[in-house]
């Protein structure tokens, strides 16, 4: 009994180890298999209709490039926009800093000249923190664009090679154990279908969330700002910043004070922890039938092991876990761990 314990506490550090030392191959790896699984059944309706497999692989994969590559053109609009308003947008700056220097000139007795001590001394000891930022956000760029090139590969390949994989997998159990994966594989298939409905529940609640919060201020086209802030929360960090420039920009030009820009800031972040501790884990756990304790718990250890991806990636990993869970015998109280008391 003792010995089998042993043997199970090793087993499980050695698969965490690997997930963790292996990162760099199973985040993408993951991704891509999440991508061929959603795109299987379209594939698999082409080829019925007569389309090669490789042609069909090649429609599957595209359509989803087509999609990113609108993301990326609508982070770049943003960007653009809040470069053409940069005139207006620092010209409102420096009335702002003006205004904060007199306030605290009068109030406070606070000189000009202390000020200007003060602002230099901040820019010199800022100086080496911010080239480790710019440093830190090229590389995140690099390795979101690496990923994103192996996702695609890794995704067709997967999609073309697929029955080969099946008969591998087949091949390392026993035959009696067959109709066992079958039911695993068809309902992984299921469970990453509900996943990506989830997802999508997920992004319309936020985007109405940061629609009507944008609203109640008052800024001009709350439903373009909310909706584009939804979508590219798909890039993690850096995703809902840049789609918080052009808000913020907007507001500062339309009404000439800080509080707005503060306004949206707040808007924002007031709906990110939302969506992060509250309507992520229930819309994706009622798709799943995965418990909300036990989606924050593994959204928690994703962003250990695999940072933001993982905040993603371990939740999919879960209902595949809990489909393990389901059907094999002896893990009956991991599969009610995991279970949302509606079903076994």
């Amino acid at each position: 009994m003792k010995s089998g314990l042993q043997s199970n506490l090793l087993s499980l550090s050695l698969i965490l180890a690997l997930l963790y030392f292996g990162k760099t191959l199973f985040i993408p790896l993951s991704f891509a298999t999440i991508i061929s699984l959603v795109l299987y059944p379209g594939c698999k309706w082409m080829e019925a209709k007569g389309v090669n497999r490789n042609v069909a692989t090649a429609i599957a994969i595209a359509t989803v490039t087509f999609f990113l590559g609108l993301i990326i053109y609508v982070l770049l609009l943003q960007l653009s926009k809040f470069y053409q308003d940069w005139a207006s947008i620092k010209s409102s700056i420096a009335d702002a800093l003006g205004q904060l220097s007199s306030f605290l000139t009068e109030r406070f007795g606070f000189s000009v000249s202390k000020q200007t001590s003060l602002l230099k001394n901040l820019i010199d000891n800022s100086g080496s923190q911010i080239v480790e930022i710019i440093r830190g956000t090229a590389y995140s760029l690099s390795d979101s664009f690496f990923f994103l090139v192996m996702i695609s590969i890794f995704s067709g390949l997967q999609l073309y090679h697929r029955q080969m994989l099946v008969n591998a997998l087949f091949q390392i159990f026993p035959k009696e154990k067959k109709e066992t994966i079958n039911g695993i594989l068809l309902g992984t298939i299921d469970a990453f279908f509900n996943f990506v409905k989830g997802m999508a529940a997920v992004y319309l609640i936020v985007g109405l969330l940061n629609s009507i919060g944008l609203a109640i201020l008052g800024i001009s086209h709350p439903f373009v700002f909310g909706f584009m802030a939804s979508i590219l929360t798909f890039i993690p960090y850096f995703g809902i910043m840049i789609a918080s420039l052009l808000p913020i920009a907007a507001s500062w030009i339309e009404f000439h004070s800080v509080w707005y820009p503060l306004g949206v800031i707040l808007v924002f972040s007031v709906v990110q922890f939302l969506e992060a501790y509250f309507i992520f884990p229930f819309a994706v756990g009622n798709q799943l039938k995965i418990n909300t304790f036990a989606i924050i718990i593994m959204i928690v250890l994703g962003g250990i092991f695999w940072g933001p991806a993982g905040m993603i990636l371990f939740i999919p990993l879960t209902s595949i876990l809990k489909l393990i869970a389901d059907r094999i015998k002896g893990l009956e109280l991991l599969s009610i761990l995991l279970g949302d008391g509606k079903t076994r």
